[in-house]
C-alpha cells in the first residue's frame, strides 16, 4: 500500500507563492509523479508531471508560474507555485501510479 501525504497548502493573496510537498511511503525513483487539482464543481485536472529522469510537463494554465521537482532520496515531490491567481484555488492532489493523496487546499484571494 502506497501512502502519499501532501502539505504546504493554505490561504495566500493573488501574486503570492506557495510550495507544496508530497511525501511518499515508497521509493519513487522509477516512477512518474504528478500534481493534479480539483476546483469546486470541476473535474480533477493535471497540473504538472515529472518523470524518473526529471523531464517535466505542465498544464498551459500554469506554465511559467509553477515548477515541479523531486527529491528521490527523500521520496518527495514538490510543486513551487508563484504568481498565484484566484483561479488556482483548488484542492491539490499528489499522484503516484494508481494512488492518490488526500489533497491539500490552496485558496488564492483577490
Amino acid at each position: 500500500q502506497v501512502q502519499l501525504v501532501e502539505s504546504g497548502g493554505g490561504l495566500v493573496q493573488a501574486g503570492g507563492s506557495l510550495r507544496l510537498s508530497c511525501a511518499a511511503s515508497v521509493n519513487i525513483f522509477s516512477y512518474v509523479m504528478g500534481w493534479y487539482r480539483q476546483a469546486p464543481g470541476k473535474q480533477r485536472e493535471l497540473v504538472a508531471l515529472i518523470t524518473s529522469v526529471g523531464s517535466t510537463n505542465y498544464a498551459d494554465s500554469v506554465k511559467g508560474r509553477f515548477t515541479i521537482s523531486r527529491d528521490n532520496a527523500k521520496n518527495t515531490v514538490y510543486l513551487q507555485m508563484n504568481s498565484l491567481k484566484p483561479e488556482d484555488t483548488a484542492v491539490y492532489y499528489c499522484n503516484f501510479p494508481s494512488y492518490w493523496g488526500k489533497g491539500t487546499q490552496v485558496t488564492v484571494s483577490s
